[in-house]
């Protein structure tokens, strides 16, 4: 056996059977022993102390030391009034953070009474058809103290106008706001599909969201660009942060066209992830990931500020690590994956529920997840170091490699002519579509270790677990309310917003203070979106 590291070399000289070669689950390789060797660089080119260039060893300087992560749960469900009573059970819970899971109808723009709609009301998330819908999902709770999350994307614009104007009813200053609104339209045309118009005027409205919350509400995040449902499609960790960070191009690109200067709007922006099981692989992403954006930011904008450089993100465990055999298994995986995320240097976690799986999580199921993450933080010592694996020979040799790697996979996206080109051709789609191939095939034949589900298998019947139920009734009631709100509106004042709405479409208006308008005439969604649906049409995906 031998090795051209001199170090490992003598340690294989004594060993008596050479290990065999192993990588993560990208790919990347494993060595069976790290030394110094594996790490060429200095300590202030690689690493840096947390808080400076090139943020390797996180965003800011202290990191959890000054205090842990932000605990959100992915939440909502069914009525505003259901949520709102999930929401105050969170933070009754020790939850520190809300995040918004919306119906479908809400996400693709039809308001609940639509027959499109029908018996997806409040399905997979809340149903919010007006400002009124919003203001029940918030009531009691103070927006002046709590950060919202909302994973919302073709609508993101309406949606935060609502939370905005909520806001403003609650007398909270609009520069106190705090939260995220993912409004990353990108992927969905790859790996989600929660469209409605097509891509050039939904890179229009992210712009205008961008602009706005740069010069209205500065402690809130404009947009999430989200490699996580890429991940769940079937990329690789590596393509994962290759995709979300040439996305990040398009979006930065697209602002900057509108005069705006970097470090004018670059702080508002961050990223969301999904966290897989192989912990390493897992804070070697997200290390590589800042020391890439913050060198991106640097030397192909030429951002002053650090807050510009500081990448910061969001991770939710990776759902399609989650089975339905052996359930109970889920939550071994979602306490690994809230380690990496952690070891990672994450800002906020969302921690899947066992039984999500299944159906949407219940109450105990959710108090459970949330239980995982502080379990973590206060018991396993995580907060209590930043960075507790840096210098690690074995972690910052993958960090490297996984920065290498997804260089790769971005510089091959621009000589392709970028990430729109690439979307609008199927390049992204058929990439990700073999990677999902090729880890389906690892998995039918063992691998790829999916405990419980390839290996260890057991005879036994499922347990019997309390799920979630989908509730027909609320979606009625739900409509009746939406009904009444149009009879009870002041319908030329709604009309007058809308047309308004319609007509800047035209124009080169921002058009953010035109849906808070509309929205503060309650307009509802499926008619703000049928406004701007006049000028913008709608995308019809191509076959590839």
């Amino acid at each position: 056996m031998s090795d051209d590291n001199p170090t490992r070399g003598r340690w294989l000289s004594g060993v008596k059977k050479a290990p065999p070669a192993r990588t993560t689950s990208s790919g990347l390789a494993v060595t069976p022993l790290a030394t110094p060797e594996d790490v060429v660089w200095s300590y202030e080119e690689g690493l840096g102390n947390p808080g400076e260039f090139p943020f390797t060893r996180g965003p800011y300087n202290t990191m959890y030391l000054a205090r842990p992560w932000t605990m959100r749960q992915y939440s909502g469900f069914g009525t505003p009034e259901e949520t709102n009573e999930r929401y105050k059970y969170l933070l009754a819970h020790g939850g520190t953070g809300l995040s918004v899971a919306f119906d479908l109808p809400s996400q693709i723009g039809l308001d609940s009474d639509d027959p499109m709609a029908e018996d997806e009301v409040g399905r997979v998330g809340v149903a919010i058809d007006s400002l009124a819908d919003m203001e029940t999902v918030f009531e009691g709770i103070d927006l002046g103290k709590v950060s919202t999350s909302f994973t919302i994307n073709a609508t993101a614009a309406i949606m935060l106008c609502m939370y905005v104007a909520v806001g403003q009813k609650q007398g909270v200053p609009v520069k106190e706001l705090r939260g995220t609104i993912q409004n990353d339209m990108l992927k969905e045309f790859v790996a989600r599909g929660t469209w409605i118009f097509p891509p050039r005027p939904s890179l229009r409205l992210i712009a205008d969201s961008i602009v706005y919350c740069a010069k209205e509400l500065p402690n809130f995040n404009a947009i999430s660009i989200a490699g996580a449902h890429y991940r769940d499609a079937g990329a690789t960790a590596v393509q994962e942060i290759a995709f979300t960070l040439a996305d990040a191009v398009v979006y930065v690109e697209e602002v900057l066209k509108r005069g705006m200067a970097i470090d004018e709007f670059a702080p508002q922006l961050s990223f969301f992830f999904y966290t897989y099981s192989d912990v390493f692989e897992e804070a070697a992403k997200y290390r590589a990931a800042r020391r890439m954006w913050a060198r991106l930011v640097k030397d192909r904008w030429g951002a002053k500020n650090k807050k510009s450089m500081a990448f910061r993100f969001g991770v939710a465990c990776g759902g399609a690590s989650l089975c339905a055999p052996e359930p109970m298994n889920n939550i071994v995986r979602v306490a690994y994956q809230v380690l990496g995320a952690a070891l990672g240097g994450a800002q906020s976690i969302f921690s899947c529920a066992y039984d999500e799986a299944y159906a949407l999580p219940t109450a105990e199921s959710t108090r459970l997840a949330l239980r995982t993450q502080q379990i973590c933080a206060e018991e396993a010592g995580l907060i209590n170091t930043v960075d507790p694996l840096g210098g690690s020979y074995f972690v910052e040799n993958l960090t490297d490699q996984m920065e290498e790697e997804a260089g790769k996979v971005m510089a091959e996206i621009e000589k392709l002519g970028g990430m729109v080109p690439c979307i609008e051709k199927g390049i992204v789609q058929n990439w990700i579509a073999d990677e999902a191939y090729k880890t389906e095939l690892k998995v039918q034949n063992g691998a790829k270790a999916w405990v419980g589900v390839n290996r260890y298998q057991t005879d036994e019947p499922p347990p019997a677990i309390k799920l979630h139920r989908y509730n027909k009734k609320g979606a009625s009631l739900k409509i009746k309310k939406l009904r009444a709100l149009r009879k009870s509106r002041d319908a030329g004042k709604v009309k007058a917003a809308l047309d308004a709405l319609t007509a800047a479409c035209r124009r080169d208006d921002n058009l953010m203070p035109l849906i808070l308008e509309a929205v503060r005439a309650y307009a509802t969604v499926g008619e703000i979106t049928a406004a701007m649906k006049q000028v913008f049409g709608e995308f019809k995906e191509p076959a590839f």
